[in-house]
């Protein structure tokens, strides 16, 4: 993982535009002229894994589309709960005619905070108008 590249605040719609790179040095993703590895993503849990020797995958909806993740031992090893507001951190794989999938690096809950929805869509516009557009737009 080249740790140099940014977690790109993304809404799923986004993340599904997004297309694998053809170097084969690193497995890195494009979205324009921008590359990556990680995404950054909030949404609301709508699957949860299951309890009976699961293999960790739970689904995660932000609005815009679903993203399916794929979370570690230590991760299930919380308690999570269906309608949970999260954000999600993680390596990007991109399958053609299936949901995106994020490798979960950190998760955390955001229930608690109740404005952090509506404030995630400005933060993605934010960073989409000041970062990824005029990449886009120079390309």
């Amino acid at each position: 993982m080249d740790y140099s590249l940014a977690a790109l605040k993304l809404l799923c719609i986004q993340l599904k535009a997004a297309r694998p790179t053809h170097d084969s040095s690193q497995s890195s993703l494009s979205y324009g002229p921008i590359l990556f590895q990680r995404a950054w993503l909030q949404g609301v849990i709508i699957s949860l894994p299951s309890t009976s020797g699961g293999d960790g995958r739970f689904l995660v909806d932000d609005g815009t589309g679903v993203i399916e993740l794929i979370a570690s031992r230590d991760v299930l090893n919380s308690v999570w709960k269906l309608g949970s507001y999260v954000m999600v951190v993680g390596g990007c794989v991109i399958r053609d005619g299936d949901l995106p999938i994020i490798k979960v690096h950190k998760i955390v809950d955001l229930s608690a905070f109740p404005h952090r929805e509506a404030m995630w869509y400005l933060e993605v516009l934010e960073a989409y108008k000041l970062f990824y557009l005029p990449l886009i737009v120079d390309s």
